[in-house]
């Protein structure tokens, strides 16, 4: 995305990638907010997917309409588009891994190719495995979720994702369009133990293992949000390597593209200082703030139960509540905008669950 920006704005530019495209793990959900700003990503493969299943481990599930589907990429397809448009536009790409980057008149970059670049500006992508650790979010203990997985060709139609009480994160089944990947993503357990859940989850439902995989994702805590390094002396960081990946959802597809985005326009005009306002505007501010929220969401309690149990259990019988889930689907409610609107909605959304949980009592 950067690399699109700076080439149609006439700068020169070297696109350095050790794997180019390739199939990262995570489910590979594209929101309705990135494929509304963004549509040329519907021109890569990918599964429209518009009903979802919510489920925690000991107290069912509940199913969900979304009133606008959510996209599912194989990420080496979505990459490959990525990285292709980039290509058409003027970048050149260089198939290999920077392996240090010096500062000075110029920037001197050495790549595993035996390759030296010089540059007048960089951009670093290199995801939260940054290896140039100078450049980019500094993560410190509690600053990453492990996310791992299998792709397996056992495909259902719908969304599934399970929760589980006092755990920080959740198993998802995403539909592909020749496969699914099923993985769990969270934090403060270890990965033995999320893999034995995944596995378990997975032995219930009858679905067979394929391929593992298994990487880190960055999971910001508070403090981390308020001194996250995201650009410097000639260089700006952009998606994982700047940390921008949502704190409750573990989804960084979008923030990758939209941060790309504004650092490649950003440097072609000449305002790189404006960069951390920028993103900090539209979505850092934000994500910091869901930072608060995370381990409460999913550890927490309500009415002498799990928040996630109850979740559920609201869902079943909230038209106002299952809209307001639809919009996090949908990626445009804001965490902010969240907890107004759950404070504002509070007394009406109960009153709808006791009515309705009665009247399906007297139903039946």
């Amino acid at each position: 995305m950067a690399a699109h920006e700076l080439v149609q704005a006439g700068v020169e530019t070297v696109l350095i990638d050790e794997k180019l495209a390739w199939e990262k793990p995570c489910g590979g959900g594209v929101t309705f907010k990135a494929y509304e700003q963004y549509p040329f990503v519907k021109d890569a493969p990918h599964r429209s997917v518009a009903h979802s299943i919510i489920a925690i481990e000991d107290a069912g599930g509940v199913a969900l309409d979304l009133n606008k589907p959510l996209l599912i990429f194989a990420r080496k397809d979505l990459n490959q588009l990525l990285l292709d448009r980039a290509v058409r536009a003027g970048a050149r790409i260089e198939k290999a891994r920077v392996t240090e980057a010096r500062p000075g008149n110029a920037w001197s970059l050495a790549t595993s190719a035996g390759g030296k670049i010089e540059a007048d500006f960089v951009v670093v992508a290199t995801g939260a495995r940054n290896p140039l650790r100078s450049l980019g979010t500094q993560f410190r203990a509690g600053d990453t979720m492990t996310a791992l997985g299998y792709y397996t060709r056992v495909a259902r139609p719908d969304i599934d994702i399970q929760f589980f009480p006092g755990f920080e994160g959740y198993i998802w089944n995403f539909p592909r369009h020749d496969h699914a990947s099923v993985g769990i993503c969270g934090k403060r357990e270890c990965v033995h133990a999320m893999r034995g859940r995944l596995e378990a989850y997975m032995a219930s439902n009858g679905i067979p293992r394929g391929q593992f995989y298994a990487h880190v994702l960055p999971s910001l805590e508070t403090p981390s949000w308020r001194e996250n390094r995201v650009a410097g002396n000639g260089w700006l960081a952009v998606g994982d390597s700047a940390g921008l990946v949502d704190p409750v959802t573990g989804e960084g597809i979008y923030y990758a593209m939209r941060s790309g985005k504004l650092a490649g326009s950003l440097i072609a005009q000449g305002k790189v200082h404006q960069y951390k306002q920028a993103i900090d505007a539209e979505f850092a501010d934000d994500l910091a703030y869901a930072s608060t929220l995370a381990h409460r969401v999913f550890t927490g309690r309500y009415f002498f139960s799990a928040n996630t149990r109850r979740l559920i259990q609201f869902l079943r019988h909230s038209p106002r509540l299952r809209g307001i889930v639809q919009e996090l689907f949908a990626g445009t409610l804001p965490y902010v905008e969240l907890r107004r609107r759950i404070k504002s909605t509070l007394r009406a959304t109960l009153a709808e669950i006791a009515v309705n949980g009665f009247l399906r009592r007297v139903v039946q």
